[in-house]
């Protein structure tokens, strides 16, 4: 009778620990990944036959050792002239005070694309010195549907990671 009641109690303790084993051990794997892809980006290296953010994406994936769908997952490679440019938004004047960007007013258009950003970064893996932050956002699909109600939402656990590097200064081919 006893095991009547702890059984079910029992049984998602087990699937809770192996879900959160795994969502911990992919973590590590996509926060590693992201350092060994910065650790060869910083170096301005351009492999043969590939662009140097392909490489980088396709470094990504190896390292996640086919846990992570690299086609599923939203990774971002941005570029900024500084550290504490990352993340700032295009300077604007607001017109109506509300404190947030509004269709027709005034910006400086930092980036040159015509538009006012959230984010002033560069699409890519940057020039020499130049400072880039490596992100990666993936759903992760839970093993078990025990505990799909209490951890995550409709079978999918969110994990990201990013890293901020500094590109070593690296002479250009004229």
């Amino acid at each position: 009778m006893e095991m009547a009641f702890a059984a079910p109690v029992l049984f998602l303790i087990c699937a809770g620990t192996v879900e959160f084993g795994m969502i911990m051990f992919v973590t590590v794997l996509m926060e590693s990944s992201l350092r060994d892809a910065a650790r060869y980006g910083i170096t301005g290296q351009v492999p043969d036959g590939l662009d140097r953010q392909s490489y980088i994406i396709d470094l990504i994936g190896e390292r996640t050792i086919g846990l992570v769908d690299i086609d599923a997952a939203d990774i971002e490679i941005l570029s900024y002239p500084t550290f504490g440019d990352v993340g700032r938004g295009e300077e604007f004047v607001d017109g109506n005070g509300n404190g947030e960007y509004d269709a027709g007013e005034t910006y400086d258009d930092e980036n040159g694309n015509s538009q006012w950003d959230e984010d002033v970064g560069t699409p890519g893996a940057g020039e020499s010195g130049q400072v880039v932050v490596y992100r990666i956002t993936y759903e992760w699909s839970l093993l078990t549907p025990l505990a799909g109600p209490l951890i995550g939402d409709d079978g999918k656990y969110g994990i990201s990671a990013s890293i901020a590097v500094r590109n070593e200064p690296w002479e250009t081919e004229a």
